[in-house]
């Protein structure tokens, strides 16, 4: 199989970037996946490379029939609610239907690394890949012009909040100053014990 990537690593910011020269995404509440495809097999692993194969069949079958013939793809798996919201009590309790994996980054396909690449460079091309494949369960996560209207948005909904990213910057591994992560406020006081629930969970599920 392909190797792992060490995934890009927002920074948390109380606002988010303004001006030019972004865009902005709503940042999933659910496990960090990084989806590859090399032939006609694939496989699943967590933020810090662990397999997570065996926990995401549903996902990972999706994953193997991709209309080419291998990638890496970075992206959120999410368990949605009855309304189709991120639910992720359900997904760390281990609920298997309504699983999603929202996509945002594309660095390979068919052999060529594509994280030299500016970001929106990257996003259309993985745009063009989920469109074929037309799979429900591979979602394009959309990007927002503006900030401060999405921010609200989604606070009013309870969802966690959003990534900002320079729309012209490469694939970054680690720490990265160019995607900025900002939460809603109320979903931190609607979270304030998930410290506490994900510790007690945390030899069934380890990472997210």
């Amino acid at each position: 199989m392909l190797k792992f990537i060490k995934p890009s690593e927002p920074v948390e910011q109380e606002l988010p970037p303004a001006g030019e020269g972004w865009l902005h995404e709503v940042k999933f509440d659910g496990y960090r996946l990084q989806l590859h495809k090399d032939g006609d097999r694939a496989a699943i692993w967590s933020k810090n490379g662990k397999d997570f194969t065996a926990r995401f069949r549903d996902i990972v079958k999706r994953v193997a029939v991709l209309p080419c013939e291998s990638c890496i793809i970075d992206a959120e798996g999410v368990a949605l609610d009855a309304e189709g919201r991120p639910d992720f009590r359900a997904l760390v309790g281990g609920q298997k239907h309504s699983r999603v994996a929202w996509c945002f980054d594309l660095m390979e396909i068919d052999g060529r690394d594509l994280r030299a690449l500016p970001l929106v460079t990257r996003r259309a091309r993985l745009g063009a890949l989920l469109k074929r494949a037309n799979d429900e369960v591979l979602r394009i996560s959309a990007s927002f012009p503006d900030p401060g209207l999405l921010l609200a948005a989604l606070d009013e909904r309870g969802l966690e909040g959003i990534v900002s990213k320079k729309i012209d910057q490469a694939y970054v591994s680690g720490r990265n100053r160019g995607w900025i992560k900002v939460k809603c406020h109320a979903w931190r006081a609607a979270n304030q014990d998930r410290g506490e629930m994900f510790q007690a969970r945390q030899q069934k599920t380890p990472e997210r």
